[in-house]
């Protein structure tokens, strides 16, 4: 019923349909007859021919009304599309866990927000099998884990590595007998710990001392399990937890030994005391990631946030 509405439009403001057909580079017989087609559409006239210069009829002036409506959300329209071209709209969810949210993401976030203030980011916390029963179900665009999710259905963007250490309290007697292992919190924010040339501690040495694992299920506690296979050691497991950084806390209170990430330790602030010492790389070392749904729309804030990950 509106197509070819910018013809009637055009006859409308200049009350000429000579003026019109010349504004608009085409004949004044074609201009006639293309509004006659639409006028035959609709069933009634648009324009009072008989009057001098020519004027809408009732029917002619509800339809300029009703077109002015659809020309306000064509504009409106395209004016959203520039803005969520520029991401001066939109939102983003983004979930993980406690340990990611809140050492991982916070400068990511803080980045992406200095650069698009107006995207809304939607921001939650729980564990893998949830985050990914949300990111499965559409509720959220990205999701930062280390965990291997089914490459099948969910596509990885590798963000960095991180390293499983073992903290354990400074009052452990047991540190004097690991005092050669001992890593200072500068070889961590260097990596230095990484070179083949500083060794991995002997679980054994600490086998008088209490330890906190996380709950099964978690990456950190089966790789905590396999580190001790390879050392053979059992440990004495006095608490099971469900956050890392739940269980670093009461290593800092002396309640026992706990495996911990150089993620969160590298944020840590200097005042904090704690003795760190190597694992074998092969148990300790794992990657994190951004996953997203495999055949997904990826939105432009999607997209920039990728960006900055890289």
């Amino acid at each position: 019923m509106f197509q070819g509405m910018e013809y009637v439009y055009e006859v409308y403001k200049t009350r000429s349909f000579s003026r019109a057909a010349q504004n608009l580079y085409i004949s004044q017989p074609s201009l006639s007859a293309t509004i006659k087609k639409i006028e035959n559409r609709i069933g009634t006239p648009l324009f009072d021919r008989s009057t001098t210069p020519i004027q809408l009829t009732e029917c002619g002036k509800e339809y300029i009304r009703s077109m002015e409506k659809i020309m306000d959300i064509e504009s409106g329209f395209e004016n959203y599309l520039n803005d969520f071209n520029e991401l001066k709209t939109g939102h983003i969810a983004i979930g993980g866990s406690n340990l990611y949210t809140s050492f991982v993401l916070p400068p990511l976030l803080t980045r992406f927000t200095q650069r698009f203030p107006a995207v809304n980011i939607r921001l939650e916390e729980a564990d893998s099998t949830q985050l990914k029963k949300r990111l499965f179900a559409g509720s959220l665009d990205l999701v930062i884990d280390n965990s291997q999710l089914d490459p099948n259905v969910y596509q990885c963007h590798r963000y960095q590595s991180e390293h499983l250490l073992l903290a354990v309290p400074p009052c452990f007697a047991s540190n004097t007998a690991a005092k050669s292992y001992l890593l200072t919190r500068e070889d961590i924010l260097s990596s230095r710990f990484l070179e083949d040339s500083v060794p991995c501690v002997p679980l054994s040495l600490f086998s008088r001392e209490p330890f906190l694992f996380l709950r099964s299920g978690n990456d950190t506690r089966q790789r905590a399990e396999r580190i001790c296979q390879l050392w053979n050691f059992q440990p004495r497991v006095v608490l099971k937890l469900d956050q890392q950084i739940t269980a670093f806390n009461l290593s800092c209170f002396g309640m026992g030994c706990s495996f911990v990430s150089d993620t969160l330790i590298r944020t840590l602030p200097r005042n904090v005391e704690m003795c760190y010492y190597k694992l074998p790389l092969q148990e300790a070392r794992r990657e994190i990631y951004f996953y997203h749904k495999k055949n997904r729309y990826i939105t432009r804030a999607m997209e920039e946030f990728l960006k900055l990950t890289l």
